[in-house]
């Protein structure tokens, strides 16, 4: 039996994934401890996705609800090169729809509750009705984290 050839897309596709799985096993600190306020529906009852693919990118985090995505940013993204990289890749998103936050790194770390309350904020402006659980969900963070 002949094998199968794939398409360039199914390559493409497959080399995103794998891309995507690679990232999460690798993610930065500021990403594990994201995304461990965000799994499980704990904000919002919203599921998030991480390292999402999505068109030619894969996002940090990803919520399908509210058409958001979050980017958390390290000081790499400070360079000349990244922030050309990263507007376009942000015009390519926001042109579909979707609405990109970005939150450097140091941020998350300085006042993670200024961070959730600002995500939470986004919900409700993008989803319709969004349960009023906020004050639940920011109560939760670990003392000394918030």
């Amino acid at each position: 039996m002949a094998p199968i050839e794939t398409t360039r897309a199914q390559r493409r596709a497959r080399l995103k994934r794998d891309t995507a799985r690679r990232l999460r096993a690798e993610a930065s600190e500021a990403e594990r401890k994201l995304w461990s306020h965000l799994r499980r529906k704990q904000i919002a009852r919203l599921r998030f996705r991480r390292q999402h693919p999505l068109g030619p990118y894969i996002v940090d985090f990803y919520c399908p609800a509210a058409k958001l995505i979050i980017e958390l940013d390290g000081a790499q993204h400070g360079e000349d090169k990244a922030v050309a990289y990263d507007a376009a890749r942000t015009a390519w998103l926001e042109a579909r729809g979707f609405h990109v936050m970005r939150i450097w790194n140091h941020e998350f770390f300085e006042n993670p509750d200024e961070v959730l309350e600002r995500i939470w904020r986004s919900l409700k402006d993008r989803v319709s009705p969004l349960p009023e659980i906020r004050e639940e969900r920011i109560s939760t963070l670990p003392q000394g984290e918030g």
